[in-house]
């Protein structure tokens, strides 16, 4: 779209959102809905639905109590505030200048809040926006699972520190684009991805968008510093677009064809770049593939690849992190966000609480906003109570691998031969075909037999890094 095209199209996208907010509220749709339910109370009034009907019912009430209380006016505000501030962010962060998108964010903030009043909320406001992206979740919830993670994480830093750190400049360089294109393909299909119902292309930065099971598609970006970013991208995304192509096609329009939740969500792509992606057991079947793609890699051993695609080093930006300091930079973000919406930080003084805080975390302090607070769009489109939902999906993502290395004890010998298939189909039968019928603390005690907990993911990380990585 042409940069002057944008208001044009915040105009557009305000309608839009208030066509489609007046369906949702429509009278005729809360008569159909009062019909089968109860909007007060949730209790079913129509005999025997199955239970994934009541799920489904469930979920329409939520959604429905949400949007209902937001007004027409409100929702068309927020929407071409947030279409006009976003290419506002993206020159000021290419300007490197967050005064450029403070005033918006100023709006965006208010905005947020006054959302926050119309949802209601218990204790905190921050809690009515997080139930936006995760159902059910209170910051009650995170922040105590928060704090161990960043004590246990910030442990692990020190031992990491003190120990020489693995080389990976093997992994930097010049790659020919089109054979990484190719090598990525080569994973996605082993991973299950069903090039019929997607496709593959490029993007500044990588994605996955789904409309439909039949159509899901994904982007990465071959312009990055290193190899292993094209391969973790492709994996990543194909993560997310393995979730949408395994829900019920049959419930398409229902909560029944609908991912569970952000985090949820989430878990599905960590796992895949991580629990499979940065393994010794993958690669121990792939690194050849991937020599033969790049024969300047020929001379590689896997022991000395696999140290080098999970050396730990500090780094400004998020979706370039490794896998022990990326959940500090979620904690951050998510920090400053309740501080933000709850009052007790200004937007003009965000800049210099994002550097002290990310010093404070992570050790080292941006040299200008781009590498600092503009680094994300997610404020730029109003996503307040996004963010933690990117550490919850990789703590859900440990106990899920969890629970299938237990169902798959052989799992290693099985990746070690490039067998991917049956983990796809575990994670379709345990979480993607049940589309919203449970709610994201329900699906995850379905799948381990508890509720979220950081010790899974803490275990991995201290056993992988302590005892393998860095020894």
């Amino acid at each position: 779209m042409p940069p002057k095209g944008a208001l044009l199209r915040a105009e557009q996208l305000a309608l839009m959102a208030s066509l489609s907010h007046q369906e949702k509220t429509s009278t005729a749709y809360k008569n159909a809905l009062e019909a089968l339910i109860d909007l007060e109370s949730g209790k079913v009034l129509t005999k025997d639905l199955s239970k994934t009907q009541k799920g489904a019912l469930r979920e329409w009430r939520h959604d429905y109590l949400k949007s209902a209380a937001l007004p027409p006016s409100f929702v068309k505000e927020f929407a071409k505030l947030t279409a006009e501030a976003m290419p506002i962010w993206a020159e000021a962060r290419k300007e490197k200048d967050f005064s450029l998108f403070a005033p918006y964010l100023e709006k965006i903030v208010s905005l947020n809040r006054k959302k926050a009043d119309y949802l209601g909320y218990k204790k905190h406001p921050y809690n009515a926006l997080l139930d936006l992206f995760e159902p059910e979740m209170t910051i009650d919830q995170i922040d105590p699972i928060f704090e161990k993670v960043k004590g246990e994480i910030t442990k692990l830093l020190r031992f990491i520190e003190k120990k020489k750190a693995p080389d990976n400049g093997f992994l930097h360089g010049k790659f020919s684009h089109q054979k990484q294109r190719n090598f990525c393909t080569l994973l996605l299909d082993a991973m299950g991805y069903e090039r019929e119902k997607g496709r593959l292309d490029l993007s500044t930065h990588p994605f996955s968008s789904s409309l439909h099971p039949f159509d899901s598609r994904i982007t990465i970006r071959l312009t990055t510093p290193s190899l292993f970013d094209s391969i973790s991208a492709a994996m990543h995304e194909g993560g997310h677009s393995l979730y949408e192509m395994g829900l019920p096609v049959e419930h398409y329009g229902t909560p029944l064809c609908e991912a569970v939740s952000y985090a949820i969500h989430e878990s599905q792509s960590r796992l895949w770049e991580t629990r499979v992606g940065q393994s010794k057991a993958f690669w121990k079947h792939y690194l050849p593939d991937l020599k033969k793609a790049f024969p300047k890699l020929s001379s590689i051993t896997l022991p000395k690849f696999y140290r080098a695609i999970n050396k730990v080093s500090a780094s400004f930006i998020r979706v370039e992190s490794d896998e022990v300091t990326y959940p500090l930079h979620v904690i951050l973000r998510y920090e400053l966000e309740k501080e933000l919406i709850r009052g007790t930080l200004a937007v003009q003084d965000l800049p210099e609480a994002w550097n002290q805080k990310c010093a404070d975390l992570i050790g080292i302090t941006p040299r200008n906003d781009t590498e600092g607070c503009l680094q994300d769009i997610h404020w730029s489109m109003g996503a307040f109570g996004y963010f933690p939902t990117y550490l919850l999906g990789t703590l859900y993502a440990s106990q899920m691998f969890t629970a299938f290395t237990e169902a798959h004890p052989d799992w290693e010998k099985r990746f070690a031969k490039g067998e991917l298939l049956f983990l796809r189909d575990w994670l379709r039968a345990q979480v993607h075909e049940h589309g919203r019928a449970y709610t994201p603390g329900e699906l995850i005690k379905r799948i381990s037999g508890k509720p979220l907990s950081e010790k899974p993911h803490l275990s991995y990380l201290q056993h992988k890094y302590q005892g393998e990585i860095y020894r």
